[in-house]
């Protein structure tokens, strides 16, 4: 139950930033949604790799995060930075 009145769906789409451990390449994006992805690599720490972008809905988030763990990349965290308003809504 979401207190706050905001109801989530599933079947919504929204933006995600994932973080995780290791380096991607880039062009493994089109394998991933879209998504952007950029690598980053802290002094004397292991990579940091953040993909960045728009799913469809939750099956599709979760096809990115199952591709994730084939590729063995370790998950740091999932962020959901908001829905994607009708406008901008897009069937992919």
């Amino acid at each position: 139950m979401n207190p706050s009145g905001n109801q989530l769906l599933f079947d919504r789409p929204c933006r995600y930033r994932i973080r995780v451990q290791g380096q991607l390449s880039a062009s493994w994006s089109s394998r991933l949604s879209g998504m952007v992805i950029t690598t980053r690599q802290p002094a004397s720490q292991p990579p940091v790799t953040t993909l960045t972008g728009e799913v469809r809905d939750q099956a599709a988030l979760l096809g990115v995060l199952n591709a994730l763990y084939d590729l063995g990349c370790p998950l740091l965290k999932v962020e959901r930075l908001g829905a994607v308003p009708a406008a901008e809504n897009t069937q992919r």
